[in-house]
């Protein structure tokens, strides 16, 4: 079968509580808001991929519930610390050394699991 070659570009999560999810991203993560309609969507962009939150039930074609959204960080100690250690579900840590991934919840529970960037 031939490879089509893509490369991601975005994820989009659907939400009960849009606002909620909004701030979120926006607050907890940091992300920088691209565009949004109120109500509907509230797109967020990184620099590799955009991130779009999605009111559930307002397009006719929804995707399953079920999502992971990956996050590469340059510093994953101190994004942890930022945005407290309590808030992750968990944290990949052998003992003595530091993480090399994390997970917290959104607030409809989508794991966010934030990477330790490696150097190319």
């Amino acid at each position: 079968m031939p490879k089509i070659n893509a490369r991601l570009v975005g994820v989009e999560l659907y939400f009960d509580k849009l606002d909620a999810a909004r701030r979120f991203y926006s607050e907890q993560l940091g992300l920088d808001l691209a565009d949004e309609t109120p109500g509907h969507y509230a797109k967020f962009q990184t620099t590799s991929a955009f991130v779009c939150l999605e009111r559930k039930g307002a397009e006719n074609y929804p995707s399953r519930d079920k999502a992971v959204l990956f996050l590469e960080v340059a510093d994953l100690n101190g994004a942890i610390e930022q945005i407290g250690a309590d808030k992750f579900v968990h944290i990949d840590r052998a003992p003595g050394q530091t993480p090399g991934w994390a997970v917290l919840h959104d607030p409809e529970g989508h794991n966010v699991l934030l990477l330790q960037r490696r150097e190319a």
